[in-house]
């Protein structure tokens, strides 16, 4: 790869991600020799439902919008693939076709691998099965947690659990207030939250008059970050 594809900021988001950043530096290199770019403005389709998968990826900069269709044809969102997220391993591992659909969430730069260099990778080094091991097991835990959520607490409490973690992963420090810098519109929040947009408002407005956050059009900033950790343990 061509050091040079990525901006400073980019590289910084690859190499400080919680997978690569844990992994052997001949392998993060072997990595990086073998990747290349990919820049994709907002709303580009990376891969349809039931296409073979070809590529293993992470997100250096924007986000990936990981969606489904409804039987009504609606598209769901259900999850944001952040910076610095490894993704696509799944398929490559079991050949089976793609699960969901995946576009680009704002202007995003992706770090690609092809499949004949992932199982190359897997074939040199050993330490890239036990990380992958470990971060679908990581997966797993966190999809338990949201249907243990999805089932047991309250809309409120969900919704202050999202917003604290789409904080932590896309805020930007202002001061005393975080603004998140990932644009979502609040039937955005609602398909990830599996709720109505009218209900998601509702909450918001509450969280605004209790001062926890400030509501602006495709943008939410948190005013207080214990408040919602308030909400969130409710």
């Amino acid at each position: 790869m061509n050091a040079l594809s990525l901006t400073p900021t980019e590289r910084q988001q690859i190499d400080q991600g919680p997978f690569f950043s844990r992994l052997s530096e001949a392998l993060r290199n072997d990595i990086l020799q073998r990747a290349f770019v990919r820049r994709l403005p907002d709303e580009t389709m990376l891969s349809h439902r039931g296409e073979p998968a070809e590529e293993w990826s992470a997100v250096a900069k924007g986000a990936v919008r990981v969606s489904s269709v409804s039987l009504a044809g609606k598209q769901i969102s259900l999850t944001y693939v952040e910076p610095g997220t490894w993704f696509g391993d799944i398929a490559l591992f079991d050949g089976l076709p793609r699960t969901h659909d995946a576009y680009a969430h704002g202007e995003t730069t992706l770090l690609c691998v092809r499949k004949a260099d992932f199982r190359e990778l897997l074939q040199t080094h050993s330490e890239l099965y036990d990380a992958l091991l470990r971060l679908n097991c990581r997966r797993l835990r966190l999809m338990f947690d949201m249907i243990e959520d999805l089932n047991t607490r309250p809309l409120a409490a969900r919704l202050a659990k999202q917003v604290l973690l789409l904080a932590r992963s896309y805020g930007v420090q202002e001061g005393d207030e975080i603004r998140i810098g990932l644009q979502l519109a609040q039937e955005d929040l609602a398909q990830l939250l599996g709720a109505s947009r009218q209900r998601v408002n509702q909450e918001l407005k509450a969280f605004e008059r209790e001062g926890a956050v400030r509501v602006e059009p495709t943008r939410l900033v948190v005013l207080s970050r214990d408040k919602l950790l308030v909400a969130a343990s409710r």
